[in-house]
């Protein structure tokens, strides 16, 4: 299944580099509905939200390395599987391709219940649902999380 980024590992941004060249057969830009976004400390946040959109990449890993990706893209996104403490989930739903009729099942990593629960409640929210467009105000990455190391989002 592809993967969904709306973040650092979108095309052009430093994770995108770090994990994906070289180990990806395609990327096509698209939206993913019912989902909002917030920022967080250097990389975004997307969170169930009725009516909303986010803006990124749907990213289908070359055959053979996408055992290998999806373990990294775990770890990076600091997501175990039942752990409370895992910042994001990554949870399938369906993605839209740019030409607005192409529906795509994807991977995205999506705020983890005790996070959004925080970003509902006094997050800044990304009304437009695009990161590259908001980030300018957030923290460049590493200057809120660099003791948790290269984050990303999904």
């Amino acid at each position: 299944m592809p993967f969904f980024v709306y973040g650092t590992l979108r095309p052009g941004e430093h994770n995108h580099d770090l994990f994906l060249r070289g180990r990806i057969r395609s990327e096509e830009p698209g939206r993913m509905g019912g989902l909002v976004l917030y920022a967080g400390p250097g990389y975004p946040y997307a969170d169930d939200g009725p009516g909303g959109s986010v803006l990124g990449e749907i990213v289908t890993a070359r055959p053979g390395s996408y055992a290998e990706l999806l373990a990294e893209l775990d770890a990076l996104e600091e997501y175990v599987p039942g752990e409370a403490r895992s910042l994001y989930e990554r949870v399938a739903r369906d993605a839209v391709l740019a030409d607005g009729v192409t529906v795509v099942r994807a991977w995205v990593y999506v705020a983890a219940p005790a996070v959004a629960a925080r970003l509902r409640s006094g997050g800044t929210l990304i009304e437009h649902g695009d990161w590259r467009g908001a980030r300018t105000s957030a923290p460049a990455r590493g200057e809120a999380g660099e003791a948790r190391g290269a984050r990303a989002e999904g």
